[in-house]
């Protein structure tokens, strides 16, 4: 009887107990446990040769601060997969690359679709990321697309909402669990000081450089306030509507 059951359990459940993956390496930044494998390093770095000061800072608050939304929720933690989070965040604004010959930015994608198809290919081409299945993959392009649309983001799996959390914390200030002392913390390493400006600037170049890519969108308001001749009509939703027949 014994071996019955012995045979029975070894069909289930396999010859062995298959041990817990060893913990993922991580470091510390602005008191931040952080994940530090060699697609996040490599993510990191590829980052800041697209960035100029002012958006690095702006990507690593980002990350931090979705870091630290995970730290003060388990339950999300849990539900997360925190190599597609911090790759994601690394990478949300790769979309604003303007280094010479950037083949990132397109003539007519939004920035954030730029952005995504990047981050997919830099997984691509990395040796670690040519091991994830295609599941992983595609929530860093749907973080990265999503990340600068709520209304659409939080209702989609929690990879993607944490990410556009993480990046709207700079904006908004500790919230989701982050206590005000950390997001201190973490600005104090990363300054926040040029965001404003940063961002407008960012905003409005590519309302100049690409503006069919910002009609419609959170960006408009930005190319009609600071781009000579700036104008979106007739790439409105409304003007779709309003030119169908009565």
């Amino acid at each position: 009887m014994f071996l019955i059951l012995l045979s029975l359990f070894v069909y289930i459940f396999g010859p062995t107990c298959a041990a817990p993956p060893p913990p993922l390496p991580r470091r510390t930044i602005a008191n931040v446990s952080v994940l530090d494998t060699p697609l996040v390093r490599a993510a990191e770095a590829y980052m800041r040769d697209r960035s100029n000061n002012d958006l690095y800072a702006h990507v690593m608050r980002s990350w931090l601060f979705g870091t630290l939304i995970l730290s003060h929720n388990t339950t999300l933690a849990s539900m997360v997969d925190p190599e597609v989070q911090a790759v994601s965040l690394l990478l949300h604004d790769l979309g604003f690359d303007r280094t010479p010959g950037s083949k990132i930015v397109s003539a007519d994608r939004r920035f954030e679709v730029d952005g995504a198809i990047a981050a997919r290919a830099f997984i691509r081409d990395h040796e670690s990321g040519r091991r994830w299945d295609e599941r992983r993959v595609q929530l860093v392009w749907d973080s990265i697309a999503l990340h600068t649309e709520p209304k659409y983001a939080l209702y989609k799996e929690p990879d993607v909402q944490t990410v556009s959390n993480g990046v709207f914390l700079d904006f908004l200030g500790p919230q989701n669990g982050v206590t005000p002392e950390e997001y201190a913390a973490v600005v104090k390493e990363f300054p926040r000081d040029g965001l404003r400006k940063s961002v407008t600037e960012t905003f409005t170049w590519l309302c100049s450089t690409k503006p069919i890519s910002t009609y419609d969108t959170f960006m408009q308001p930005f190319g009609e306030r600071f781009v000579a001749n700036y104008s979106a009509v007739g790439f409105r939703a409304i003007d779709l509507v309003l030119g169908l027949p009565s």
